[in-house]
């Protein structure tokens, strides 16, 4: 089958127009007692050029329709309502990935996890605590502690982490200077605390 100068003729020997008159070529396709389905394209009648115009003058793709369909056929984002399954963010997977389905032999996944979620906890304690601000709790967390530290508890912790950051324990290597900084701001900032007062 091949087009020719007609869009949508398909030149083919032997087949008669359905018209029950009519005893020209039938080059011309219109839709069929049975539509598109998920089964194929559906039934094909094959008319003359003559027919098949008088066929589409009659046609009514709405026939049978309500009111309310017809309405969300004409819509301008008739068919756009569904994703194309490349599209979807669900793209042939069954759900978002969990955590579970990776196996995690050095616990990286889980660690990083179990640090958001301990956070996001102490955080909500030191809230709910009321003697800490936002800042403070901030500062808790760099340097490692928690609610039950004190005065000696926060100035042994400064000691233990100037003496593992600083470039001079580690032969020079100035890797850790952006953590040692941020552990001395936290510091000075919890030292001014009222509650270490």
């Amino acid at each position: 089958m091949r087009g020719a100068r007609f869009h949508g003729r398909y030149e083919k020997a032997g087949r008669v127009c359905e018209h029950p008159t009519c005893r020209e070529l039938g080059e011309f396709r219109a839709p069929g007692s049975r539509g598109s389905s998920f089964d194929g394209p559906g039934d094909w009648r094959w008319f003359c050029l003559d027919h098949v115009r008088e066929f589409n003058a009659g046609y009514d793709w709405f026939d049978g329709m309500s009111a309310e369909e017809i309405y969300a056929a004409q819509a301008p984002s008739a068919g756009w309502r569904t994703e194309s399954p490349s599209f979807n963010p669900m793209a042939g997977v069954d759900g978002m990935p969990r955590w579970a389905d990776y196996a995690d032999p050095l616990e990286a996944i889980s660690a990083r996890a179990n640090g958001i979620k301990s956070r996001a906890r102490r955080e909500a304690e030191m809230a709910m605590d009321g003697r800490f601000s936002r800042e403070e709790a901030a500062a808790l967390d760099v340097m490692g502690l928690g609610l039950e530290i004190d005065r000696h508890g926060l100035r042994k912790r400064y000691s233990e982490l100037v003496r593992r950051y600083h470039p001079d324990r580690n032969g020079g290597d100035r890797q850790h200077e952006t953590r040692l900084t941020r552990v001395v701001e936290a510091y000075q900032l919890l030292r001014k605390s009222r509650v270490f007062a």
